[in-house]
Parts: C-alpha cells; structure tokens; sequence
C-alpha cells in the first residue's frame, strides 16, 4: 500500500522558502563575519552560529522537496526555466556537505580533486550560492508580508532555531565523545596543523598572492620624509611571544616567534617618536598590504623565527608580520616596509583584494 503525498497548503510552503532564505542569510553572514574575528568567546559564537544555521537547513529538506515537486508542475504550465533553482540546490547540498567533512575531520587536501580542500569548496561553492539565491529571489518576485513578522511566525522561527542549534549541538557532541579529529578543532573551527614545528605548517597565501623570487633583505621604516632602512639581520632583538597563527585556509598553529616589537623598532627608528594616533601600514614585497592601529603595535612582532629557526621562504622569511588574536591574512609576509600614516586603520578592504 503506497504512503499517502505529503501535501503543503501555499501558506506552509512561503513558510519553508523564508525560513531557508533566514537559514542562508545567517549562514553566509556568519561565514563572512568568522574571517574578521580571531579570539574567543566572539569565534565561538560565530561558529556555533554558523555551524547551526548550515544544518539547520536539513530540517527543511522534507518541506523544500514538496515545494520543489509543486514548482516544478507550476513551471511545466508556465514554462519558467527551472534552471537557476536547481543549481541553486546544488551548490548549497555542496556548501553543507564539504562543511561537514571539514567539521568532522575529512579536510583534505584530497589528491583526486588536485590538493584542493574542503574549505577550500565550501567557500567557492558558499559565493556561487550567494549568487544564485540573490537571482532566485528576485526572479520569485514575493514581497514582504505583515504577517511574516506576526507572532506565530515568530514562533516558527524560534523553534526552527532551537532545532537547528540542537542538530548542531549533537553532531559537536558525537566528535568529542567519539573522538574524532572534529572534536578537537580550535574554536574558529581550524584544525591543527604544526604546532611548535613550522616545517609541518602549511605554505598558504591569500587567494593570488605568491613566495616571491626576489625577497628583499631590508626593511623600509616610512614616517612622512623620515626613512631608515635596517637589515634584516637587525631585525632579531630576542622579543619573543607565544602566537597561534590561525589561516582561514582552515587550520592553525602555535609557535614561539622571536623578532623585534613593532612598537620598539618604530621607537628606535623614527627620531620624533611615536606620534599620539594614526595607523602603521605594513607592506609585503609582494605588494600585499594590512593596515593596523598604531596603538596596537606593542601587541605586534616583526618575526625572524618560529620555534628557534630562522623562518623559511614560504612561511615569511626573511621578516613576517605575527598578528595575535587576528587572522592569518593579517599575518603579512615578506615584509619590506612599515609605513606610519594618518589614515584609520578601518579604512580598508574588510579582506585584502590581491
């Protein structure tokens, strides 16, 4: 005896289109915000926020597949293309499935797909959604509705919520009491990777930047007119601090790094002294760029060393940028001048465009 079709008045399937337009908002919202921070509690939040709205989008896929049969009929009477919803479904089952298999320790590189990770798909398949879901939207032409904001809807959102957050709950809790490598990520969700060992590190770079062929062996101090030029052999003053470097390529490392504080190198190199505000642009020979607070450079190390060695060319040398509690792009490598100027510091690209 065949189950009966699950049916959905029109109500209930507006009500799974908003709740999986809410879930991808969240998603792609907290995917972007979890680059910009780098210590806890705010990456824990915005994990666990993450985490939970991308699975939370299961709990739909029952409601969505009845939606989806009942579109596909409507579009063999109006003959709309189906096409833009259906890769739309696609990249996003993607998103959530390569997600899964960096929480849960499968992270890759995998060799069959050339080295490339899992991150590394999650996020390029994240953005082709994110298009796709603004073109979807436009072309379903729904305007808001008083009643979307109603109490009841609110409730709905609530407890889909709650559902999600307890998906996501559970699968953290299974890692752990399993042990699987998921369980020990870093609150940012990166995995370990050359911990007190930098030749274990990854050689990582931010989208096209590359280890340049000509790195430079002195660094440029840049204040207005004022310009001194120090070897990098001057650059090793034994200040040391104990960082993680965390990469948004989706793991991380701690290492002692022994360098110069930026904020001695700029005291010693500038004859006026440190001025009261402004910002201290750090440049790579590559051309690669961040921009910091002066008032954060006695927290700042221009690293010579990782763990006692010299650094090697992929991992910076001869001079990096070590950046705690910031991401691993902030982390500029190659470095061939610091520049202090009077711009703020947020005046910038949220993520550098090389």
């Amino acid at each position: 005896m065949a189950l009966p079709e699950l049916r959905l008045p029109r109500r209930a399937g507006r009500r799974t289109n908003l709740g999986l337009l809410l879930l991808l908002l969240v998603a792609g919202g907290t995917g972007v915000l979890g680059y910009t921070v780098g210590t806890a509690p705010a990456t824990t939040l915005v994990a666990a926020a993450h985490g939970a709205a991308g699975l939370g989008l299961l709990l739909l896929v029952p409601w969505k597949t009845v939606v989806v049969r009942r579109g596909r009929r409507r579009a063999m009477h109006t003959r709309r293309d189906p096409g833009v919803a259906i890769a739309l479904g696609f990249t996003v089952a993607l998103t959530v499935l390569t997600g899964v298999l960096h929480a849960v320790g499968l992270p890759g590189p995998w060799p069959v797909l050339g080295g490339v990770a899992a991150l590394q798909v999650h996020v390029a398949a994240a953005i082709v959604g994110a298009a796709l879901l603004a073109v979807h939207v436009v072309g379903a032409r729904q305007r808001p509705r008083r009643t979307d904001l109603g109490r009841r809807e609110l409730l709905r959102t609530g407890a889909l919520g709650l559902g999600a957050v307890a998906l996501w709950g559970g699968l953290e809790g299974l890692l752990r009491l399993t042990g699987a490598p998921g369980g020990r990520r870093r609150s940012t969700g990166s995995h370990e990777r050359g911990t007190d060992d930098p030749t274990a590190m990854p050689v990582t770079q931010w989208i096209g930047d590359a280890v340049p062929d000509d790195r430079a062996s002195a660094l440029e101090v840049v204040w207005g007119d004022s310009r001194v030029r120090l070897d990098a052999d001057e650059l090793d003053r034994g200040d040391e601090v104990r960082a993680t470097l965390d990469c948004t390529g989706g793991w991380y490392a701690a290492q002692d790094w022994r360098g110069v504080r930026l904020d001695r190198l700029l005291a010693g190199a500038l004859p006026r002294g440190l001025p009261d505000g402004g910002s201290v642009d750090v440049v790579s020979a590559t051309g690669y760029r961040r921009r910091l607070p002066l008032s954060d450079t006695a927290h700042l190390l221009l690293a010579t060393h990782a763990a006692g060695r010299p650094l090697s060319p992929g991992h910076g040398a001869p001079v990096r940028l070590v950046a705690p509690g910031r991401r691993g792009f902030w982390w500029v490598k190659w470095v061939v001048r610091v520049e202090v100027v009077d711009a703020p510091w947020w005046l910038q690209s949220p993520f550098p465009l090389q």
